[in-house]
């Protein structure tokens, strides 16, 4: 039996157990089917990565024709961090759910979603035929948009799963036409084709065909201006499903881009730059609205469209190399991508996991509800700092490495590269820069608003620490971040079969080895001064067990009834930067005026819009809903007039076919004459 065929009946006979076994068990086998088919698949990934790729053909009938199933590095490793981090998503997800064990038929739906989208996914980086690409791509946007609307008795939650299917379609739409232009050109729905037609045709051409993929694979993707799905997806759906949609989900757009320009013959060069101009917009524009958010997913949700920024600025980065002929750069380039891509399904995860701990435990997402909760959850509060330390790009953890080998690439090009791109490489730069900045500030406020200080309101339970079986994936995940932070050089070299399909393997010889240790070096030092500041605070603590400890009230400058809403809010402290980009950024504020002597209780409330999402869909939308609104006299509710309508139509059907064929005839006898 072939591996594609067993892959194929891991699916059918997990997904009727899941619909057969009681409610307690179908975590246990959605479990189950994850493990086997990240078991089968990995194999063929690891196999791929070690030079040997894997292929099968079948024959799909007389309309797909001949599908060849195919997995290069490119394949493997996409799916290598697939499927770790959905082994991680249903670890969490079987314990998240036991919250929701009244609602049998829903969860059998939602754990048949989550198998058969984890097979679609391994199928989207394998299947090499176009038809069933887009066969694979479909089922996995349905699978999503089913896990996505699991309280679907939420209107917020309905609106943002049509919100994501809408979108998701627009993103097939354009892949769709895109296939289409290639297979009417060659006659076949081989993916090896593209680069066939692409070698003939002009190449203005060939930039629109990239440009079309790059809009199909950029929605899903989320990049601005094509991101506005994601902002409601990511919050909508369970935790653990919003972990493995920013972690990995969302990163089929990038796999696709990849693909694309492995096939496509484009002139890199432009393609570098549309891509970087493009990331640096996004990555920017993530973080700026990322900041000004008070829902923790949403505020991740935000974040991944600027992590996307950063792999899509070393993809950048990796075609102007290959267009300049500079192997540093486009090793860098590529390979920071890449290991961003793996770096942030990591602690993107494990932030969605403790964010959805959070939320079971106090039962809101809103910021300014929380605080005080490390004192309760500590562990929890430990894990959600070492990921936003990784995502801050901070040492020794992982977001580190992948940053500075863009970093790297970003600076031998400003320096090897001509003046013109000189430019272009140091307003990435700065864009870059901006990135990581803001993303401290970010994540200041969110760790500092959420953890410390104390209750800013009561909480509806006592609250406690996960178990350990809710902590366990979160570990592991932890675990990964700080292992690729210490050890560089491993994962490096197990992405560089990756990178040689683009650049060839001069690229690898020319990435200098003091390159890779000094990456280990900052890696390993920061980690010393981590540990030493662990030993100083044991021996202090040591050194002052014996002293005895006296507890007061805070000194409070003389005002006596000093309560928790005294602390700085999620919205205070970020009021500096409000002000700042309020210009820039769409935000409407509700507050009250104060004028008595003794004024009464007031509120102030800001609430932050997106522009892209007002200026390409909200104002659009309404255009189109005032020109139909035109048309509301024909729906007036007269029988005859329907039955006029009904009529009017079996006529103009009658119509056109004739009116047709007169044409051609007149046409054909015009020629003639």
């Amino acid at each position: 039996m072939s591996l594609s065929i067993a892959i194929l009946v891991v699916i059918f006979i997990f997904s009727f157990l899941v619909i057969s076994v009681k409610e307690r068990r179908k975590g246990d086998i959605a479990l189950l089917a994850v493990l086997i088919n990240s078991g089968l698949s990995s194999w063929i990934a690891i196999q791929a990565l070690q030079g040997t790729p894997f292929e099968e053909k079948f024959y799909g009938g007389t309309v797909f024709g001949e599908i060849i199933i195919r997995a290069d590095a490119l394949s493997g490793w996409f799916i290598l961090l697939t499927n770790f981090t959905m082994l991680t998503g249903i670890l969490y997800g079987r314990r998240y759910m036991k919250a929701y064990e009244n609602r049998s038929a829903d969860i059998t739906l939602h754990y048949t979603s989550y198998i058969v989208n984890h097979s679609a996914m391994i199928g989207i980086f394998c299947v090499q035929n176009m038809l069933g690409f887009l066969c694979v791509w479909e089922l996995m946007t349905l699978s999503a948009f089913l896990m996505i609307i699991f309280e679907h008795e939420k209107m917020e939650v309905l609106k943002a799963g049509i919100n994501y299917f809408i979108q998701a379609h627009i993103s097939i739409t354009f892949l769709t036409l895109a296939f289409i232009w290639v297979s009417s050109h060659t006659g076949s729905y081989d993916f090896n084709s593209i680069a066939d037609y692409t070698v003939q045709a002009h190449p203005a051409l060939s930039f629109m065909l990239f440009l079309c993929f790059f809009i199909g694979f950029g929605i899903k993707a989320g990049f601005v201006p094509f991101h506005t799905w994601l902002p409601y997806a990511h919050p909508a759906a369970p935790s653990h499903v919003s972990g493995i949609m920013s972690g990995v989900i969302i990163k089929l757009g990038i796999f696709g881009i990849l693909r694309i320009l492995l096939l496509i013959k484009v002139n890199y060069i432009e393609a570098g730059y549309t891509i970087l101009v493009i990331s640096v917009i996004s990555g920017v524009y993530g973080v700026m609205l990322a900041i000004i958010q008070h829902n923790v997913k949403k505020l991740l949700a935000y974040h991944s469209i600027e992590n996307i920024g950063i792999i899509g600025i070393g993809i950048g980065l990796g075609c102007l190399g290959m267009g300049h002929n500079n192997s540093y750069l486009a090793f860098a380039g590529f390979a920071g991508a890449l290991l961003h891509t793996l770096n942030h399904s990591l602690f993107k995860s494990l932030l969605f996991y403790a964010a959805g701990t959070v939320y079971q435990a106090v039962h809101t997402m809103d910021i300014e509800k929380l605080g005080g909760l490390i004192k309760k959850m500590p562990k929890t509060a430990t894990l959600f700092l070492i990921a936003s330390l990784a995502i801050c790009g901070l040492p020794p953890f992982n977001g580190f490495i992948s940053e500075f080998l863009i970093y790297s690439g970003l600076f031998n090009g400003i320096v090897a590269n001509p003046l013109s791109s000189s430019i272009m490489l140091v307003s990435a730069l700065f864009g870059l820069v901006l990135i990581g900045g803001l993303a401290m500030l970010c994540f200041t406020k969110a760790f500092g608003i959420i953890f410390l200080g104390a209750e800013r309101h009561p909480y509806p339970a006592p609250i406690s620490e996960a178990e350990l079986p809710r902590l366990f994936p979160k570990y592991v995940v932890a675990l990964f971040i700080l292992f690729i932070g210490l050890m560089p050089q491993l994962f490096i070299r197990l992405l560089s079969p990756v990178v040689i399909l683009f650049t060839g393997s001069q690229a690898i010889s020319g990435m200098p080895g003091s390159f890779i240790n000094t990456l280990q070096t900052v890696g390993l030092s920061s980690l010393a001064f981590i540990i030493l500041c662990i030993i100083i605070y044991q021996v202090k603590q040591k050194m002052t067990a014996a002293r005895k400890i006296t507890t007061s009230t805070t000194w409070s400058c003389g005002y006596t009834p000093v309560t928790p809403r005294l602390q700085y809010t999620a919205n205070s402290f970020v009021r500096s930067y409000r002000k700042l980009v309020r210009p820039l950024l769409m935000m409407r504020k509700s507050e009250g005026t104060i004028n008595e002597v003794f004024p009464q209780t007031t509120h102030s409330d800001t609430h932050p819009y997106d522009r892209f999402e007002a200026v390409f869909i909200d104002k659009p939308l309404k255009s189109l809903k005032r020109f139909m609104g035109r048309f509301d006299f024909l729906q007036n509710g007269s029988e005859q007039f329907y039955i006029l309508y009904g009529i009017a139509f079996i006529i103009i059907v009658i119509i056109i076919p004739i009116l047709i064929d007169v044409v051609v005839n007149l046409i054909n006898l015009f020629k003639q004459v």
